[in-house]
Order: C-alpha cells, then sequence, then structure tokens
C-alpha cells in the first residue's frame, strides 16, 4: 500500500495501492509480442546505426539446440551506467522528443527483440572512456526470484577479447535460442541445413530494410564475416519511371516506381528484382523512418494485390516525429495510414498503379504518345458476342497479312486455322497457372535467342526504309507491333 503522500496532488484523500507486475509473468508476454528473428536483429541494428556504428557484424554459430547468436557493432558503446539503463524495459518515453536520425522509440528494442529469441542474453559494451561492462538478463533465473534482476555473468573471453580489440563498442549475445533452434541435434544435417536457411532468409531481410544505409557506405553489415549486399526495391539502375509527390507541407515525401517491363530485364536482374516474397507480393508502399525501411510492399488495405500492378511501388519516407500519427508498433513492422492522408495517399497511387499497367500489358500506349498517328497492332483482340468474351487473331496484324498475302488463294485454309486456334485457346488452365504462381509465366519470345528477334527487327527496319519511310517513322511502326514494342532497346540501336 502507498503513503498518501507520495502523491499528493493527483489522489489526495483516495486511499492507493500499489501494484507492480510480476517479472516473470510481464518478460514472458514480452516474448509474444510477434518478432520473428529477422525483425529481432532488425530491433537490435536499429540500435546500433543509432549508437553511430558503421559496422554491425552477426554471426551465427552452430551447436544444435546450444546455437548460439553474435551481434556486435563499433558504435559508440555505453558506460557501466548506461548499460544498465539500456538493459531496463521500458527505458525511453515513446512520447519524448528524439534526435532525428534516432530510430528507436519504446526503449523495449534490445529487451522485446531478445527475449522473444533466447530465454538468456547478455550485453557487454565499452566506449573509448570508459571499460568493459556487462549484465545478463536470464529468464530461468528471474523465474525463479519472482523480481526484476539482472546478473552480473562474465560472457566467454573471446566475446571480451573481440571489445577489448576496439575503441568502442558493443555485442550482443543470445543463448539458449528456444524460439530459434530447440530441439535441434547437431549431428543432424537437416537440422543444420535449417539452420542455414534462418541465416539465409535473416540476411535477405536486412540486405531490403538497410538497403538505403548499405548503398550510401553508411553501414555495412556482416553475417559470419560476409559483408550483404543491398536489396533495392525500386531497381533504380534501370531508370524506371518516377511520380513525385508530398504531404503534410513537404515534411512527408513521396516517390511512385514504375518498374520495368520483364523483357527489359535479364533472368538474374528479374529473379532479384522479386525480392523476398516474389513480384506480385512486393508492389505497393514501401515505408521509411528516416532511411530505414519499416513496411515493404504492401497496400495497407487501399487495394488488392494484383498481378497486373506488379510493378508498381511507392516509397513513403516518414520523419520520426510521425511515430505516433502512424501508429508505428514496437517491432517496428506495422504501421496504419492516418484518415486525413488517406485520400491524398490512394490518389497519387492510383497515379503509379494506372503506368504500372500500362508498361505491365505493354499494349504500346507510351509509342502511341510518342507516335499519334500510329495504330498499335497487337496479335490477339478482345471481342464480345452476346455479352461474352472471345479473342481473335488480328489479321491487321503487319506479320500475319503478309502471311496471308503470301499464301494468297488459301484464305479459305488460313480463316478455319485462324478459328480453329480461336476456339481452343486454353484459357481456363492459363487462368489457374497465372493465379498458382504468376511469376513463371513465360513473356512472348522469352525462350528464344534475341538474335533472332533482332534479325526480324532488322529485316523489317530495312524494308520500310526501302519503301521511303524516314528513320523516326519506321522505328515507330516496328514499337507500335506486337511482339516488336517488347524489345525498344533493339529498335533504338537500329541506326547505331
Amino acid at each position: 500500500m502507498m503513503n498518501n503522500s507520495q502523491n499528493p496532488n493527483v489522489y489526495p484523500n483516495v486511499q492507493l495501492f500499489e501494484v507492480p507486475p510480476r517479472a516473470d509473468v510481464m518478460i514472458e508476454t514480452f516474448r509474444s509480442i510477434g518478432y520473428n528473428i529477422q525483425t529481432a536483429i532488425a530491433d537490435l541494428i536499429d540500435n546500433s546505426i543509432s549508437a553511430g556504428a558503421n559496422n554491425v557484424w552477426i554471426d551465427f554459430e552452430w551447436d544444435g539446440d546450444n546455437s548460439t547468436v553474435r551481434i556486435a557493432d563499433d558504435g559508440m558503446g555505453m558506460d557501466k551506467d548506461e548499460l544498465v539503463e539500456a538493459m531496463r524495459p521500458g527505458s525511453k518515453n515513446p512520447s519524448d522528443e528524439r534526435d532525428l536520425k534516432d530510430l528507436g522509440r519504446f526503449g523495449l528494442g534490445l529487451k522485446t527483440a531478445s527475449f522473444s529469441q533466447c530465454r538468456k542474453f547478455t550485453v557487454a559494451s565499452k566506449t573509448s572512456d570508459s571499460d568493459i561492462d556487462y549484465w545478463t538478463w536470464d529468464l530461468d533465473y528471474i523465474k525463479q526470484v519472482q523480481t526484476w534482476c539482472l546478473v552480473k555473468l562474465p560472457p566467454d573471453k573471446i566475446f571480451l577479447n573481440i571489445l577489448e580489440n576496439m575503441k568502442n563498442g558493443t555485442i550482443v549475445i543470445w543463448e539458449k535460442t528456444d524460439r530459434l533452434f530447440k530441439g535441434f541435434k547437431k549431428d543432424s544435417e537437416d537440422n543444420k541445413k535449417k539452420f542455414f536457411e534462418i541465416i539465409e532468409k535473416a540476411e535477405k531481410h536486412l540486405s531490403m530494410f538497410f538497403h538505403r544505409y548499405i548503398e550510401n557506405r553508411e553501414l555495412k553489415i556482416f553475417f559470419n564475416q560476409r559483408e550483404i549486399e543491398s536489396w533495392d526495391p525500386f531497381l533504380k539502375s534501370k531508370n524506371p519511371q518516377v511520380i513525385e509527390d508530398s504531404l503534410q507541407e513537404g515534411t512527408i515525401t513521396i516517390k511512385g516506381y514504375v518498374l520495368p517491363h520483364k523483357s527489359r530485364l535479364n533472368e538474374m536482374e528479374h529473379k532479384k528484382a522479386e525480392g523476398i516474397r516474389g513480384w506480385t507480393a512486393q508492389q505497393g508502399f514501401y515505408i521509411y523512418r528516416n532511411k530505414r525501411l519499416l513496411v515493404c510492399g504492401d497496400w495497407l488495405g487501399m487495394f488488392k494485390q494484383e498481378e497486373h500492378y506488379k510493378l508498381a511501388r511507392i516509397s513513403i519516407n516518414l520523419p520520426n516525429k510521425y511515430d505516433d500519427l502512424w501508429q508505428l508498433d514496437i517491432k517496428k513492422s506495422i504501421i496504419i495510414i492516418p484518415q486525413h492522408l488517406k485520400d491524398s495517399l490512394k490518389s497519387i497511387a492510383n497515379k503509379v498503379r494506372n503506368n504500372a499497367v500500362e508498361v505491365f500489358r505493354h499494349k504500346g500506349k507510351i509509342v502511341q504518345r510518342k507516335y499519334p498517328q500510329l495504330q498499335f497492332q497487337p496479335i490477339w483482340q478482345e471481342r464480345i458476342k452476346h455479352g461474352k468474351r472471345f479473342y481473335q487473331i488480328n489479321e491487321e496484324h503487319p506479320i500475319i497479312k503478309e502471311l496471308i498475302d503470301k499464301i494468297g488463294g488459301q484464305t479459305k485454309h488460313i480463316n478455319q486455322l485462324f478459328s480453329f486456334i480461336e476456339q481452343t485457346i486454353p484459357i481456363d488452365l492459363i487462368t489457374i497457372r497465372q493465379s498458382e504462381d504468376p511469376d513463371k509465366q513465360g513473356t512472348a519470345f522469352e525462350s528464344e535467342q534475341h538474335e533472332t528477334m533482332k534479325n526480324l527487327i532488322k529485316e523489317m527496319y530495312s524494308t520500310l526504309l526501302g519503301k521511303g519511310k524516314t528513320d523516326k517513322q519506321a522505328k515507330g511502326f516496328i514499337l507500335s507491333i506486337e511482339p516488336f514494342n517488347l524489345y525498344p532497346e533493339y529498335t533504338e540501336l537500329l541506326n547505331i
């Protein structure tokens, strides 16, 4: 029970009773916030960035269910008082004003991220002016004593030696990794394979969520001594279409990217650009706080993820002062768009999505803007008959028309053949396969040697020039024909 004199200004004449949470129960609750290994490590890297680190080293040591994880950085480190405060759950008030570069908010990240993956973790740290200090949280010990009590357990000498050789820095060591490797057998090849799959998944996640820091050379992240590369969601090296805008008087900047058509990428580029979840699932908003990615590939309830919008990716850049407004959660992986910004953001997204559809369908609309006098000639045309859709071969397509003219008197047989093909298109099967795995759908002439396509384009170009067309007219005509419209880069090189 509390004495009223302890808090006289709020409830001066009311009986008070202090009810502190049970330490063992509260910590078990912390473990269930919803972290996975990727988001947990990312939260620790946030602390490293806030501490001014240039390098982060993440090491997984295989030892069956005794496997450990170590995250070290060369940030400014902490002295003994700062370390104790950092180990305190809720060491920050989320409403406090913070440095613009600060990636923390609740003062829980180090603790909740670590508790979510292991039952014991140690933090050792030093500054340029202080010696190494260390403290441990051991959940099994807390369960016994039922109190919030740190333990002074010296970490393995190898970890202390790492810090000794650094001017300043911090090491976090996860042991008793029950959420990660419980039941793993050291001599099991299958368990060892799963162990490395966990590492690979975490590595891919970090290469995406910290890609701006890596690209700008502000941070290097090493996995088992190997430096990881950044993953750019927007494929900026391939010059995607960009639509720029802003909200909140310019404090929130927005860039909508329409990624290039599949035909503009080689197999390796296309595979890398699909990201962790595949092309269709990676479409949507990419929300950043400072340079740190929070949400990737999500329309946040505004739209469904659909195949024909898969080239649309939109970056939204928030300052950390909007954490509360956008309802950022503890894991920094869930965010909610403020109601008063939804309409504006939806309008911007629609512009990007509409452009993405044009590029995805590649039906010559861009060509038509450049050459408005030309009519795009697809190979297939949609027709409506008795309220139902049908697909017919376009007999006005230049290549098909030329073929029909060459055959001459066999037009009747050609029409019969076309009709037979048109009536037996396996639309149901195509739809099912496209729905099951859209990224495995091939592009027209994808399996052909591109030399064949180049030669066809050159041949048609020469023919058109011979008929008196100018260079611009010939190129425009070629780009208005399917499938040549899929290869604009070859057309542009014709007179070079």
